[in-house]
């Protein structure tokens, strides 16, 4: 049987999603897409990582280009030159230190598919020496990377926090692979952490079947790891997602409850119900969470040694519910409190964030009836993010206004207006 090509392997990857689907998720035309999958193009690294984070290739895709750099005469848009990497070959077949060539081969794949150089100071040829000579991470290490991908998660565009991932997920998987027992509980908690990192990225490329794999990754490493805390905080940040048109929020809401049922109390899980228990439209029993939410948060600080949590949601939940709610006085009393808070501002720097918080404002008034107000709020708020920062959390905080407006009024030129900024139809 004749080896795929390129074109063929993202054909395959991209399964029943649409042309444009994927095309969205990888920031790039979809026509460009219809012309990989038909041979008729080269694309450069960017675009390459881009669809490797698109379709979780999980290094499938950089895998097919390499073979492809074998076949073609015009391969430099793949990866770099043989002369470029000697050094790297050189490693990658000396088979002295007792690590499998193909697996070194892997990495130097899944370095490419984050954007680093294949040079003599470059990461692959780092993590081949420190594989080598038997570097492994300490604790301390892991726990530092999981601090820096988080960072990156709260600042950085969702393809490069997946493609910067990549490397550490597969150092770390080797690091289990040759670890004795005594040290699997601090790995599997470094697991958790990066698996919910990488579902929460994959999550705002809008791939949720491929989320949806990885929180079961993240939840399986947490039970492994048999601490209770990182167990409900994993589930709290699964079903936070969930939220955002992943799943549906009477399935958040059973995720809920069965999280709740872990002896570890989590104001983050208790967010995650209000809002499910808002988007069902029961708006009084989401009061009455948010209430909860305030109350236990005056006894004490939330414990979370990952860093995913931070006061700012209480704010952000109280923004969020009572907008919905149509009670602008305590909605607007939870954003006062949010553009206040420290943490508000150190976990938004690149506007999304802050962007959701003036959708909820939209919402409500549109709750409260006033349709054109609240969608002009919505378009501002939208067009002054980049069109490349509007993941799916804020596309689907802004289909929370659209869905608000009264099915009579939904041909507003307005409702086109924001429709057009989300790319969603009306």
């Amino acid at each position: 049987m004749d080896e795929e090509t390129f074109g063929q392997v993202l054909h395959r990857l991209r399964g029943d999603r649409t042309l444009e689907a994927v095309a969205k998720a990888a920031g790039i035309a979809t026509s460009y897409v219809h012309k990989l999958e038909n041979g008729r193009g080269i694309p450069s690294r960017k675009v390459l990582l881009a669809l490797e984070a698109a379709t979780n290739a999980q290094g499938a895709l950089i895998e097919a280009a390499g073979k492809n750099e074998k076949r073609s005469a015009h391969n430099e848009e793949f990866l770099p030159s043989t002369t470029k990497t000697s050094a790297v070959r050189t490693l990658d077949t000396n088979d002295a230190f007792g690590e499998d060539a193909t697996e070194r081969r892997r990495l130097l794949q899944l370095a490419a598919s984050a954007g680093v150089g294949l040079g003599l100071g470059g990461e692959p040829v780092r993590q081949l020496l420190d594989l080598a000579l038997n570097a492994e991470r300490s604790t301390e290490d892991w726990q530092l990377a999981c601090a820096d991908h988080l960072h990156a998660l709260r600042t950085r565009p969702a393809t490069q926090v997946v493609s910067d991932l990549a490397v550490d997920l597969y150092v770390l998987r080797q690091q289990i692979h040759h670890a004795p027992d005594g040290h699997l509980s601090d790995l599997c908690r470094t697991v958790a952490t990066l698996a919910c990192i990488q579902a929460n990225a994959t999550t705002r490329l809008g791939d949720h079947g491929a989320a949806i794999r990885w929180w079961h990754t993240a939840r399986h490493a947490a039970d492994a790891s048999r601490d209770a805390a990182l167990n409900v905080l994993i589930r709290a940040e699964e079903a936070s997602c969930g939220l955002y048109g992943q799943r549906s929020p009477a399935t958040v809401l059973y995720l809920v409850e069965r999280a709740e049922t872990i002896p570890a109390p989590s104001l983050k899980l208790l967010t995650a119900k209000a809002k499910a228990l808002s988007l069902l439209g029961r708006h009084d029993d989401a009061i009455r969470a948010v209430r909860e939410l305030s109350n236990r948060a005056e006894e004490g600080p939330e414990r979370d040694d990952q860093g995913f949590w931070t006061s700012a949601d209480i704010y952000f939940t109280q923004s969020w519910i009572y907008s919905a709610a149509g009670k602008e006085d305590f909605a607007e009393a939870g954003r006062s409190d949010l553009m206040q808070s420290t943490s508000y501002w150190s976990t938004s720097e690149n506007g999304p964030y802050r962007t959701n918080t003036r959708l909820h404002e939209a919402l409500g008034f549109v709750a409260r009836g006033e349709v054109d107000r609240g969608l002009r709020c919505a378009a501002e708020a939208l067009d002054s993010l980049p069109a490349a920062l509007r993941h799916v959390f804020v596309r689907e905080t802004g289909r929370m206004v659209l869905q608000a407006v009264p099915l009579g009024q939904r041909d507003r030129p307005a409702v086109r207006d924001v429709s057009s900024l989300l790319a969603i139809e009306a």
